[in-house]
């Protein structure tokens, strides 16, 4: 089946606004031993975008090439053993790097990371959640109190046209969701939700019951909490 086509310059134009006041990668770059941000680094993240992304960036920007396992040359990887477990429809792509940027040609997957759309189990899209596996490299997760307005509203609108649009994304974020609730669950914590109606929540992930808490009590996490903090808010 043909899926409709997406406006990418425009989706991209609606979704622009900056996750944080500050340029976010100033904090966590210090941590890495490439003195990089952790998004940027492709030895950290590899992105994926939609093949129809694709083919608007090749022709309009030199900033992306197709991932080839190479560019991180400490450990090479297996193009063909990631991409297998890649989603139907997507690829895995490699930029020029943070200090050759070209911001208006930044990715989808980009421009919502570290976050993705969470949906509860009644099938409700109910806010952000982040990546997971980031919780001791991103400094955003560690601050979710400055994530801004308006990229909240933007990241928002920006999927629910995603939704409106390819209906079969927002299964593959259902089941995404599902794997948070199964992670966090087996470590017995909730997770914090970047509602979309702008409070700040943790999540029970067996129940699916949310709890309004002010953003002060969000959870911190190593190298960005003090000693005295608690990794998880009470």
């Amino acid at each position: 089946m043909t899926l409709p086509r997406l406006n990418f310059r425009q989706l991209y134009d609606q979704f622009d606004a900056p996750v944080t006041p500050l340029d976010c990668g100033k904090r966590c770059a210090p941590h890495n031993p490439s003195g990089k941000p952790f998004c940027c680094d492709i030895c950290q993240a590899v992105p994926a975008v939609y093949q129809s992304e694709w083919e608007y960036l090749r022709p309009a920007t030199d900033l992306w090439h197709v991932w080839q396992g190479t560019e991180c040359q400490d450990n090479p990887e297996d193009p063909a053993a990631w991409q297998s477990e890649t989603p139907q429809g997507m690829l895995l792509l490699a930029c020029l790097g943070p200090d050759r940027c070209q911001r208006s040609f930044r990715a989808l997957s980009c421009r919502q990371f570290p976050f993705f759309p969470y949906i509860s189990e009644d099938f409700r899209f109910l806010g952000l959640v982040y990546e997971w596996e980031f919780e001791p490299f991103c400094w955003v997760i560690s601050r979710l109190d400055q994530v801004t307005p308006a990229y909240r509203q933007e990241f928002v609108q920006a999927h629910m046209h995603l939704f409106e649009t390819w209906p079969g994304e927002f299964n593959s974020y259902l089941l995404r969701s599902e794997e948070l609730r199964e992670h966090y669950h087996s470590l017995k914590r909730r997770f914090p939700l970047l509602h979309r109606n702008g409070g700040f929540y943790l999540v029970s992930p067996g129940s699916g019951r949310l709890q309004r808490i002010p953003p002060e009590r969000l959870p911190r996490f190593r190298p960005y909490r003090q000693p005295d903090e608690p990794v998880m808010a009470p």
